[in-house]
């Protein structure tokens, strides 16, 4: 299979893990690189919450990817080497069935008639692709943030099918403080008026309280290390102030404001709730009541964790907690702690110390990588 953007359709009915059902699924994917004769050169990497199934730049779409520097020929995930699948998750807006999608029942968006969704269920359309495929053993699965708590999912719910796992910036559960800010992100969202109780017309929607959400979550993928660097006192040029006492008058303010236009009107509201909580619903010990328990099933033959010390949205503790959890159970794991500055987001925004500990890992030198590796 060439490079190219696809779309499947999964054949319905789909049932989900907390109840309810659609009576079909469409999942965008993208690939990169070739499928090999024995058909196990294959990546699957799950996204984080809101990106596409975009990851890198190909010949059917040269824009760049959210993870171009990590995923191309002579790249870390190398495309030359590897046959690179990333899914677009269940639930968003960019070409997989969700909220946003048509309702074949009633011809109108599901809107807030969609199941609950779990990170589990994002996992199961996942296999349900490598199925249509005919890829019955991956030589990875990979995972940023959320993208790494669908990994966990996955290898968990279909032991032995990825024979390697790369477990980014992510935790077994949701912490109580992570799940608070997600919490006021989706109120920030449904107490806009123009959200409509979720019934707002296409096009349209809570854009204020999408503003509002992004800028809190901005902050909490970045690092007060980072930003005291970046940004100190600077204030807004003269030229710039409105003359309202109580408009942006500091750098940092006008840079958030700048993602958050960014964000606003590129993702659907209503699939932003779903994949936020289901961010929040994940918990590994669901799988067999503990998450060492949990740890147990899978049996892939090398894990590598990363984490980052400025992160507070997944702090290092939770990356720590998987690579001792699973080194028990008879893991090879390899655990590296990361100094970037740039909090959570590190995995998109320090390459230069990313690339290497994933470069390490595919190509098997465990002699680099285990000078990099912290004690578990």
């Amino acid at each position: 299979m060439s490079d190219a953007r696809h779309s499947f359709a999964i054949p319905g009915p789909f049932r989900l893990r907390r109840g309810g059902e659609l009576p079909a699924v469409e999942l965008a994917y993208e690939t990169w690189g070739r499928l090999n004769e024995d058909r196990d050169n294959a990546v699957l990497i799950f996204t984080g919450m809101s990106p596409s199934a975009h990851a890198a730049s190909s010949p059917a779409d040269p824009a760049p990817g959210w993870w171009e520097e990590m995923v191309g020929p002579s790249r870390p995930i190398d495309t030359n080497r590897y046959f690179v699948v990333c899914v677009n998750s269940l639930g968003s807006c960019f070409g997989s069935t969700g909220p946003a999608s048509t309702n074949p029942a009633t011809g109108q968006p599901y809107r807030l008639d969609f199941p609950v969704l779990n990170l589990e269920d994002v996992a199961s359309s996942g296999k349900a692709l490598l199925d249509h495929l005919g890829i019955d053993s991956l030589y990875s699965v990979v995972g940023p943030s959320m993208g790494g708590m669908t990994s966990l999912a996955f290898a968990v719910m279909y032991p032995g099918v990825a024979r390697s796992l790369v477990l980014l910036s992510c935790g077994a559960r949701s912490l109580p403080f992570a799940t608070a800010l997600r919490s006021l992100q989706r109120e920030m969202i449904r107490k806009d008026p123009a959200w409509e109780g979720g019934s707002y017309p296409a096009g349209a929607g809570p854009i204020e309280g999408m503003r509002l959400a992004r800028k809190l979550g901005m902050i909490t993928y970045r690092s007060a290390q980072e930003w005291e660097q970046r940004f100190g006192r600077e204030r807004i040029a003269s030229e710039r102030l409105t003359g309202d006492g109580f408009a942006m008058d500091f750098e940092v303010e006008a840079y958030l404001e700048h993602h958050a236009q960014k964000f606003t009107g590129q993702f659907d509201a209503n699939c932003y709730l779903y994949l936020s909580r289901a961010s929040d619903l994940f918990d590994l010990a669901d799988h067999g009541g503990s998450v060492e328990a949990a740890l147990r099933r899978i049996k892939t033959d090398r894990v590598l964790v990363i984490g980052v010390t400025t992160d507070f949205l997944f702090p290092i503790a939770q990356q720590r907690e998987l690579a001792e959890g699973l080194q028990a159970q008879g893991r090879h794991v390899s655990f590296v702690e990361l100094p970037s500055i740039q909090g959570h987001d590190s995995f998109l925004a320090d390459m230069d110390r990313f690339r290497p500990v994933i470069c390490e890992f595919y190509n098997g030198d465990w002699q680099a990588l285990g000078a990099r590796c912290s004690a578990v």
